[in-house]
Parts: C-alpha cells; structure tokens; sequence
C-alpha cells in the first residue's frame, strides 16, 4: 500500500491528522501503510475521498491519481 503512505507524506500530514479527518484508527492506518492488513472497502471509500484519487491507485493498480467521473 505505497500509495496510501505516499499520498499522506507529499501532504506533509500525520496518521493522526488523517484519522482526526477520516475517522480511520492510526493504528490501522500504520498496518494499512505497512501493508500489514488490507483496508476494508469502507476505508479504501474513505481514503478515496478524503485524498480525492481512486481505489484502485490507493491499492497500487494503477499509476494514475484521477478519481474516475462521477455518475
């Protein structure tokens, strides 16, 4: 999960920060960054959203940071 880790550090915020703004645990968010556990698809929403990118760049599919169009 590199993509979860580096879209969090090129913000210069912490694992604290971003649980205080997505409601995600910082121990989870560390296992996530860690590749530890798996985020749930609940969490990778939650993520998506709050680093505006896509599921599938935050699980390191794609190169491509673009959320997809909305419907």
């Amino acid at each position: 999960m590199k993509n979860i880790k580096w879209l969090r550090v090129t913000r210069d915020l912490t694992q604290l920060s971003v649980q205080m703004s997505t409601g995600i645990d910082q121990s989870v968010l560390s296992k996530y960054e860690r590749g530890e556990s798996i985020p749930t698809t609940e969490s990778l929403m939650i993520l998506a959203t709050f680093y505006g990118t896509s599921l599938d760049y935050l699980m390191d599919l794609t190169d491509e940071k673009a959320p997809y169009p909305r419907k």
